[in-house]
């Protein structure tokens, strides 16, 4: 949790008195079972207000029973044409809800409620972190993150105003040579394509062997 959160450039995100006043804020709850993007998750859909879409999500979560923690910004509860606040009062109701400075960046607060409330959490956001993992300086930790990643965030795949939100996981098999027996398949760089250290081929060479 140190290396994921308290980087070496963690405070250009945030300031060292908002981050204890968050660890204090998780400390308190019990632990939260999904944390919410709430900015990320606002913007999947140019067809509702942020605040519409927003507290969609919420209602379908709250109705799994789940303990949800929103993340967003002091922005969000002026009350405005996107940010209604009866939807925000409502979302209040149905969640956990931390907004941090205007300035900050969410992705350290985001990570250290989903680390701290235990494996079984997950966390819902578009952002693959990249930003996030090319600060973590260790190969091995950043390895380890990254597997981490993979087996808890959620992003949705599917939102419709008015209809249900539907949720998938990110890839969650090892980008790894795999074998099967009788095939193999081979992660591998397409022509031209660049990509980070940190990041893993995204397309794959499959081999059968014929009888």
């Amino acid at each position: 949790m140190k290396d994921v959160l308290e980087g070496s450039d963690i405070f250009n995100k945030t300031t060292p008195e908002e981050l204890e006043s968050f660890k204090s804020f998780v400390k308190r709850r019990p632990p939260f079972d999904i944390v919410i993007d709430g900015l990320n998750v606002a913007n999947t859909t140019p067809k509702a207000t942020h605040s519409e879409t927003l507290l969609a999500v919420v209602s379908e979560l709250e109705q799994q029973g789940l303990n949800i923690l929103v993340l967003g910004r002091k922005h969000m509860l002026q009350p405005s044409r996107n940010w209604d606040r009866q939807n925000m009062n409502m979302i209040k109701q149905k969640a956990h809800c931390f907004f941090t400075e205007n300035i900050s960046e969410d992705d350290p607060f985001l990570l250290y409620a989903a680390l701290y409330s235990g494996n079984h959490c997950n966390f819902l956001s578009r952002d693959l972190m990249r930003d996030h993992k090319a600060c973590i300086s260790d190969s091995a930790t950043r390895r380890l993150f990254f597997k981490w990643q993979r087996g808890h965030q959620l992003v949705i795949s599917h939102y419709t105003p008015g209809k249900k939100v539907r949720f998938q996981r990110i890839a969650t098999y090892d980008t790894i040579l795999q074998t099967a027996g009788s095939s193999w398949h081979i992660p591998y760089d397409e022509k031209g394509r660049d990509r980070a250290t940190y990041e893993v081929p995204q397309s794959w060479l499959c081999l059968t062997q014929e009888h």
